[in-house]
């Protein structure tokens, strides 16, 4: 198991450069088996769950070459064979490889995906979806089988804004005959990103960013070159780090646009930002005000944020509250905040944060991803040391932590436990 160790209370100073995002590459590296011919990604973080969907292409005898930030992926080898729990367990992100092969082949076998456990993550709208595209779903224990003489064009209505189900589906009524339309389908950057490299490889998409998505049947997808966009997650909580202790600290290489609300809301608290045109200047100042939020869909505030942004509420006077709309299991963060220091109460899907209160170092555990997010945030600001214990989910979606922040100041380092 391995630990991130983190002494509290440096001041962040200097540049941290924002990678590829984790929610995109996942999705994009999939996509790409569905092209004919040789297609080239860039700006793909280095992540463990990369790695991992790198090593189902792998198992699929799809010839992946990594150079720099980049990927090559050529599919015309490719082996459509059953994918295990070993590989697809890895990472929820597994399941787009369903929508892709199913819109290559039209036909599918893979396990349960696997993926942080912050509450139930059923994928009943991307088999739903499927089967309006015309696919029959059959599962025996734990392992789905997907698959359709013919895929054609249907409406399409999700009962929920469902980002990996509007991807899924996009994926595969790429090659299925007439015309797919999506209502209420996820807004989200990283479906436009995921659509413009569809679109990039020859298929006819319109629409992504907004609540209907309309698709058009193409038979080919040839080569292309794309380009992963700036991780919005991952600059919001380097952003939310310089709020609590930065010192003209720059998160660059960013769309601010894509922040709109955690932005807003840091304003709102009074924070220091100064906003760019591709980064974000952050300082620290006392005596910010407490602020209330509450998850939703983009464009509101992003799920992901909610954990990082409570270890900055507890430098915050007076109340805050944060309402969690979309997970059920999304606080599982507080009890350590409280083991370090914090004073928060969860009342259901509300967590009520009193401050300003004093963080100290001790020994804590990253359940998920940005759960860890949020301990490494408040470690930085934490007297003494902290170690966060099960530091592989941070890994999973932060790309070289360990040396961003080291380059700005902070005291951390990766352990073996």
């Amino acid at each position: 198991m391995k630990a991130l160790e983190i002494c509290g209370g440096k001041t962040l100073s200097g540049t941290i450069r924002i990678g590829g995002a984790k929610n995109s590459a996942v999705a994009l590296i999939p996509a790409a088996i569905m092209s004919d011919d040789k297609v080239t990604i860039c700006n793909v973080p280095e992540i463990t769950d990369t790695d991992v969907l790198c090593e189902i292409l792998d198992y699929l005898n799809v010839q992946v070459n990594r150079a720099s930030e980049s990927l090559v992926i050529d599919s015309s080898k490719l082996e459509n064979k059953k994918i295990p729990a070993t590989l697809s367990n890895k990472l929820r992100a597994s399941y787009y490889f369903m929508g892709a092969l199913l819109g290559k082949y039209k036909k599918v076998e893979i396990s349960f995906p696997g993926g942080c456990p912050i509450g139930k993550r059923p994928i009943n709208l991307h088999l739903k979806g499927f089967e309006a595209l015309g696919a029959k779903v059959t599962s025996k224990g734990d392992t789905y089988m997907i698959s359709a003489k013919e895929l054609k064009g249907a409406n399409i209505y999700l009962d929920m804004a469902s980002v990996g189900a509007t991807i899924n589906i996009m994926l595969a009524a790429v090659k299925a005959s007439g015309i797919t339309t999506i209502d209420n389908a996820a807004k989200e950057p990283e479906i436009v990103n995921v659509a413009t490299f569809l679109n990039n490889m020859g298929a006819k998409i319109v629409g992504a960013g907004t609540s209907t998505i309309r698709i058009q049947g193409v038979s080919h997808l040839h080569n292309c070159f794309h380009e992963v966009i700036p991780d919005r997650i991952e600059a919001g909580t380097y952003i939310i780090a310089g709020a609590m202790c930065g010192n003209h600290l720059k998160v660059d290489n960013i769309i601010p646009e894509h922040l709109e609300a955690l932005l807003s809301k840091l304003q709102e608290m009074g924070v220091d930002l100064e906003i760019g045109q591709d980064y974000v200047i952050v300082n620290h100042r006392e005596n910010y005000r407490g602020v209330s939020i509450k998850t939703l869909t983009y464009p509101g505030f992003a799920t992901d944020l909610q954990q990082p942004f409570c270890s900055l509420l507890t430098m915050c006077h007076g109340k805050s509250t944060v309402e969690e709309t979309i997970y059920e299991n999304r606080f599982m963060h507080i009890p350590y905040l409280n083991q370090m220091g914090a004073k928060i109460k969860i009342s259901k899907k509300v967590a009520v944060i009193q401050g300003p209160t004093k963080l100290l170092g001790t020994e804590v555990e990253a359940t998920d991803l940005r759960a860890g997010g949020c301990l490494v945030l408040a470690a930085l600001i934490a007297e003494g040391t902290t170690r966060i214990k099960n530091a592989e989910h941070i890994l999973r979606g932060y790309e070289q932590i360990v040396e961003k922040l080291t380059n700005v100041g902070a005291k951390i380092e990766i352990t073996e436990i």
